[in-house]
């Protein structure tokens, strides 16, 4: 996903994993995850303490003020 796709919409602030961010405005959870280069295979996501489902990503939008906590799934043994 490209920055610049983005540009005429303006950008939001929103604290991911307790870090504050400026994403650009109107993306869903999905796309958000693709901005922050993050791998969606192997994650779990909060939005504002709730969890949302990976079949749900698409559908659910990511406001300003959002809190936004991405949890990786590790395997070993």
């Amino acid at each position: 996903m490209q920055a610049t796709e983005f540009t005429e919409a303006g950008t939001i602030g929103i604290v991911v994993n307790g870090e504050a961010k400026t994403i650009p405005r109107g993306l869903h959870v999905g796309q958000l995850l693709e901005w922050l280069a993050i791998d969606k295979g192997r994650v779990a996501v909060e939005l504002n303490r709730s969890i949302v489902r990976k079949q749900d990503w698409a559908a659910t939008s990511v406001e300003e003020g959002a809190r936004v906590e991405v949890v990786w799934f590790v395997g070993g043994g």
